[in-house]
């Protein structure tokens, strides 16, 4: 059923209701059944009053039913309804309120599923890993979560900015130019006098090579930077090291088809005063006080969860982490972005409260959860039955370049996406490489090629599949298909605001799934004609709407296969 026609069925069972229970303010819910066989929508509001006004839930449902049944608006959507169990009205709807959908589909084609423009500015920060390595697995589905996050705020009508923040300041970063400037002297990682925090992937052998080279490397927005040759200049290695492996992040990320909007430094936050500007008014609030020669932010008392106190500026003088992180949300909610979205790894939860702490203390009024948190448990891979922990290139870890390489993007991304982002996750590159209906992602990309050669086969103009007459589809699957079909705008709607992309991977199997049953119980090149093109126009219909929904999560809709 349409989004458009269920908020006016729901109108129509707040009158019933008001009609019989004048006091009464339910919120009304439809759902539907889990046996296709009750019908095709249901709703409990009749015990969901019962209790509160004394009444009998099924004699209730049954006096809330009969003034539905005479409502004129009401019976345009509903043929049938009838009461189930203890109190559960089910409805079946009008042909013409299962048919409504192809008519939609065709006026809006690949804006089918998308709501209108508006002014609200949303950003979401994801990926954003340090710059000391190649993109891991983890950070695979930080990447495939965060775009097909961005892609349902657009077709949700928002603003929508990716960003991703680059640790660019810290031990980590000294880290990797003392493990460049061991490689290009020569020390093995082997070796007692390799740094013992030091980095020991083969790329650090790469970048120290191009580094003796005196080459030159750019990335994203940077500026260029010159490898001087000069082993002891660490400063230059730094710089060097720090911008060759954005620049490899930057190759990552065009192999799996993302670009962003803006890449923000945290080293821009100390060289342009913000943390320190952000630390004197955090002072100036009255929430901060010194203890054994450290700063520390109170934490507790301000709302946001933290069972702690928190260090802002240890004794020797340095700020903790959290400290730009608050300075760098600070710039997001200025920038105008009244609503921010993190994705970042489960072990980020101690953040959360911490960030939103700093960011109450300021009293700029910026709402107690903001920003938003999305938290995902890490992957692993399994090749041949068996984990798979090393990549040569990284190290010690799977790389993002791995997983494209074995499965192609299109996988990486659905594979990545299918499952709850707090939920751990096995990814089965055998699995992700068959071509059988236990990959997903196969499946249902083989349904829309299916559905491309049945439409080149007929030959049909446009004109002709639309003007095929929808009144002749009737039989269970094809019903079945349309009310499918018919979801896809309220999934889009409902996967935006509970930030979870897996639903629309969810609903694609299942489109795919009643497609399939539908071709395998009816013929749709029959003699008959008219039937043949309504058969085809549904058929359309499918191919539109898969694709739509693919395209929500970065992933091809194939001709052939």
């Amino acid at each position: 059923m349409l989004l458009e026609q269920q908020n006016t069925l729901i109108s129509c069972i707040h009158r019933a209701v008001a009609a019989v229970l004048p006091e009464a303010t339910p919120t009304v819910l439809l759902e539907r059944p889990k046996v296709a066989a009750h019908g095709d929508l249901a709703t409990n509001v009749a015990m969901q009053l019962a209790k509160p006004a004394k009444r009998n839930p099924r004699e209730l449902a049954q006096a809330i039913l009969d003034v539905l049944l005479n409502d004129p608006q009401a019976r345009t959507l509903i043929d049938q309804a009838e009461l189930a169990g203890p109190g559960f009205i089910n409805f079946r709807l009008t042909h013409a309120a299962r048919t409504a959908v192809m008519d939609l589909i065709v006026q809006q084609g690949e804006a089918f599923g998308r709501a209108p423009r508006q002014a609200q500015k949303v950003l979401v920060e994801f990926v954003s890993a340090n710059p000391t390595g190649p993109l891991h697995v983890g950070h695979a589905r930080q990447a495939a979560l965060g775009d097909a996050l961005c892609r349902l705020f657009d077709a949700s009508g928002f603003e929508v900015s990716r960003e991703f923040y680059y640790n660019d300041a810290g031990n980590q970063i000294q880290n990797l130019a003392i493990s460049v400037q061991a490689r290009a002297q020569g020390i093995d990682p082997d070796s007692d006098h390799y740094p013992a925090d030091g980095y020991r992937g083969d790329y650090i052998v790469d970048i120290a090579r191009d580094f003796v080279a005196k080459a030159t490397v750019s990335a994203s927005d940077a500026e260029p930077v010159l490898a001087n040759g000069d082993l002891n200049d660490l400063d230059n290695i730094r710089r060097f090291a720090v911008t060759y492996l954005r620049r490899e992040q930057d190759l990552d990320l065009q192999a799996f088809g993302l670009a962003f909007d803006h890449y923000y430094l945290e080293s821009s936050l100390y060289t342009s005063g913000r943390v320190e500007d952000t630390v004197n008014k955090l002072i100036a609030s009255g929430h901060t006080y010194e203890s054994e020669g450290a700063l520390w932010l109170r934490t507790t008392e301000l709302g946001t969860g933290d069972d702690k106190d928190r260090v802002m500026r240890k004794s020797e003088g340095g700020y903790t982490y959290f400290v730009p992180d608050v300075a760098y949300h600070v710039t997001k909610w200025q920038r105008g972005f009244t609503r921010a979205i993190n994705i970042q790894g489960s072990d980020h939860h101690g953040t959360v409260a911490r960030v939103r702490a700093g960011l109450q203390a300021l009293s700029m009024g910026i709402p107690a959860d903001y920003p938003a948190y999305v938290l995902h448990k890490m992957v692993k891979v399994v090749r041949g039955g068996e984990e798979v922990k090393i990549s040569k290139r990284a190290g010690s870890y799977v790389t993002l370049r791995d997983l494209i390489e074995w499965v192609g993007r299109d996988a990486v991304r659905f594979f990545l996406i299918q499952r709850r982002a707090d939920t751990e996750f096995v990814f089965d590159v055998d699995l992700a490489r068959s071509q059988s209906e236990e990959n997903p992602v196969y499946y249902i990309q083989y349904a829309h090629a299916r559905i491309c050669s049945m439409l080149a086969t007929a030959g049909l103009s446009a004109a002709e599949l639309h003007a095929a007459p929808v009144n002749l589809l009737t039989s269970p699957t094809e019903l079945a298909l349309m009310q499918r079909l018919a979801e896809f705008p309220a999934l889009v709607t409902e996967a935006a605001a509970e930030l979870s992309p897996h639903l629309v991977a969810f609903w694609l199997r299942d489109c795919a799934s009643d497609f399939h049953s539908w071709y395998n119980a009816e013929r749709v090149l029959v003699d008959d004609v008219a039937l043949k093109h309504a058969r085809l126009r549904l058929a359309d219909a499918t191919r539109q709407v898969i694709a739509n929904g693919l395209e929500l999560l970065g992933v091809s809709a194939p001709e052939r296969m």
